[in-house]
């Protein structure tokens, strides 16, 4: 059988469940930008959505039956810790270049994604609905679902390093899910060979002001 012509693009397919979370917590924003926070509350509650959760835990568990690893030619073992590059968060600037790139969807399966900072700034908002606690089960699904990932396309483990050139933005599922592996081992295409997801998403960084990737989008809207 020819590895390479089964390829996949995602390790499994979004669901519509995900892109109408996003929508809510759309929604959310602007109640909140125009001082409805009742509201904005009701909608942050719709959007946490078991079926969510279930899609998500369906592919970052342990034994998820969505990721199958087979090695190619290119494998090989990862290299002890003391030679790795150490591992470290992209710069402000970095985050910046590869949104602008990359835009504000997962590179791997297109749904759209939000950066940690704009869920903090929910969580401190609206602390009675306890959106990030500790545990997976204690935190909001959809915020869980979409939440952005500066991810390595040559994995860290086996020599892939911090530079802007081996990073792209995944979600939560395709980042934790790939776990050490190439692409390839897991069964999917890289994800730059093929062109981003565009369109008017911008991770609902309008809500936070002071925000430098606010000014990358003005009006929102979700694709899929």
């Amino acid at each position: 059988m020819n590895h390479v012509s089964n390829l996949r693009d995602c390790l499994r397919e979004p669901i519509a469940a995900l892109y109408d979370a996003a929508r809510l917590l759309d929604a959310a924003a602007v109640a909140h930008m125009t001082d409805q926070r009742a509201l904005a509350a009701q909608l942050l509650v719709s959007a946490n959505m078991p079926v969510v959760r279930e899609w998500l835990n369906s592919i970052w568990g342990a034994k998820s039956e969505h990721v199958r690893y087979c090695a190619t030619p290119e494998s090989r073992p990862p290299i002890p810790k003391a030679e790795r590059t150490p591992i470290r968060m992209p710069t402000t600037e970095t985050k910046l270049r590869l949104h602008q790139r990359d835009g504000f969807h997962c590179r791997c399966c297109g749904i759209p994604v939000i950066r940690a900072e704009v869920r903090e700034f929910f969580h401190h908002q609206y602390p009675e609905l306890h959106i990030w606690g500790a545990g997976n089960d204690n935190q909001h699904a959809a915020f869980q679902a979409l939440w952005v990932q500066y991810d390595h396309i040559l994995p860290h483990a086996i020599g892939g390093n911090n530079d802007f050139e081996n990073l792209l933005i995944t979600c939560a599922a395709c980042n934790y899910g790939r776990m050490q592996f190439t692409f390839a081992e897991v069964g999917l295409h890289n994800p730059m060979t093929r062109e981003p997801v565009r369109s008017l998403w911008d991770g609902l960084e309008r809500v936070l002001p002071a925000s430098p990737f606010a000014a990358m989008s003005s009006n929102p809207s979700i694709e899929r």
